[in-house]
Parts: structure tokens; sequence; C-alpha cells
């Protein structure tokens, strides 16, 4: 269980070196803009156009007798409204990710400069071009897994009891691991670590990736929440990425959580490269 307020700590500690690095903070923001202005035009006009489409794809029941079909058509419009809620939360750090991909690769190594002891940051030696697709290939990847879970937790939601109670505790568990994988990829994949390694990485650790991403998938329901701590998120995984790969001393440097966890936090007492 103490990996559970680890992987919190990182999580706390990735805001606060965004807040210390008010530059690398205001280009963070940008994807995440950029990604909510656009699910947010998806969403009004499936809000405005859902109810034709719905009635266009059911003609079938326009024989039913009143009530019925506006009973019928209703409910199914409002499960498709539901389901793309639940597509954009899943889908809206992986399309912030790869919209701001040279954002957040800049400052994923300005994170590793700055706690690093000589100063450096590992790099990929890939061209951009092929980060973009690797990033791009994974994260559908990931999408398509969790999708499988969204869905299987949808249909468990209509368990009376079980699916108003435990089925969106373990929605929101599951929510944190995907977003996790996603913002540690950030790091990992400048490492060479390929996406069946990171998702055992990370089921190694499975406290400490709830500990990191429950708090962070219960904070994206809110879409301009999320947008606001994507920076934060993507430092703050770049620093588990650290202690996961064992990079700092032992696994536990003095400045990270995992050495740190029930002491005063000493992280970060001076601005690194490009504050």
């Amino acid at each position: 269980m103490r990996d559970l307020g680890v992987g919190f700590q990182y999580l706390v500690q990735g805001q606060r070196w965004v807040a210390r690095h008010g530059r690398q903070y205001g280009f963070g923001l940008i994807p995440g803009l950029i990604t909510l202005v656009l699910y947010l035009g998806a969403l009004v006009a499936l809000a405005a156009w859902g109810p034709d489409f719905v009635t266009w794809a059911t003609p079938f029941a326009d024989d039913w007798s009143s009530p019925w079909p506006g009973l019928f058509r209703g409910f199914v419009t409002a499960v498709l409204f539901a389901l793309a809620l639940l597509l954009a939360v899943i889908t809206f750090t992986a399309m912030t990710l790869l919209i701001g991909q040279p954002f957040y690769e800049n400052l994923s190594e300005k994170v590793d400069r700055d706690v690093s002891p000589d100063g450096t940051a590992p790099e990929s030696g890939l061209p951009l071009t092929r980060e973009l697709w690797i990033s791009a290939c994974d994260s559908l990847r990931i999408v398509a897994r969790a999708l499988l879970w969204g869905v299987l937790l949808f249909s468990l939601g209509f368990v009376p009891f079980l699916g108003q109670t435990v089925v969106p505790v373990i929605g929101f568990f599951v929510t944190g691991f995907f977003l996790t994988e996603e913002l540690t990829a950030v790091a990992l994949q400048r490492r060479s670590v390929e996406l069946r390694d990171r998702l055992a990485l990370l089921r190694s650790r499975k406290t400490l990736i709830w500990g990191f991403g429950t708090p962070l998938a219960l904070a994206f329901v809110v879409p301009f929440v999320a947008v606001f701590l994507m920076p934060g998120a993507v430092a703050g995984a770049t620093l588990m990425a650290r202690d996961l790969l064992g990079e700092d001393p032992n696994g536990e440097d003095e400045q990270s959580p995992a050495a740190s966890a029930g002491r005063p936090d000493t992280m970060f007492q001076k601005p690194g490269p490009g504050a």
C-alpha cells in the first residue's frame, strides 16, 4: 500500500516541477487546449445531430405505437452520448500526447536533465516522424485495450447494485492504469522501451501506477482540469519512469518520492535548465 502514496507523490512532484518552470508549463498547455477544442466540437456536433442520426439508423421503430419510438430513440441517443464521453475520457490523453509529442518530449527531457546527477537525458536517436509513427501505433493499441475494458465495464454497469458501486471504482483504476501508460511512454520511448515491455513494467508495480493514475483519472473527468494538469502529469510520469527503471541509486534517489516518503519534501531546491 505504500506504493499508492509514492505514486501520488510523483503526481504532486510533477505539478510542482512545472510550477517552478513556467515556460515549460506554458508550452505544455498548448496541445491540451487544441485537443479540448476538437473534442468539445465533436461532442457539440453529436448533441446537435445525434437524435437525427439515431432516427435515421432505426427506421424499424417508425411503425411502433406511441410513445415507444421516442422512448427507444431517446435511450439510444443517451447511450450513444455516454459512450462518446467515455471514449473522450479514454482517448483524451493519447490524442493530446500525439498532438503535443514535440512539446512533451522537450518537457520530459528537461525533467530528466534537472534530476540527473550528470545533467543528461536519454535520447531515442530517431527522427521526429519515426517517433510520431511509433507513438501513434502504440496509442492505437492502448486505446483498443482501453475500449475493450470500457465496453465490458459499461455492460456491467447495468447489473443492479454492482453497476452503481463496484464497477465505477474499477473503471477509475483501469482508466488510471492506461493514463499512466500513455504518460510514462513519453519518457520510456526515449529509452527504447517497447510497448509490451512497458506494460509488463507497469504491471509489476500496479499499486504505484494506481497511486499516480487513479487520482489523475478522477481529475480528467473534467476536461478543463485535464488541460491544466497535463504538463505536470508528463513531468511526474518522467520522474516515476526513472524509479521504475531503477535509474536512481537502488531505485530510491535522495530526491525521489520513493526515498522521501514520510519526510518533508526536498525536491527541486533550485530551478533546472529551461527555467
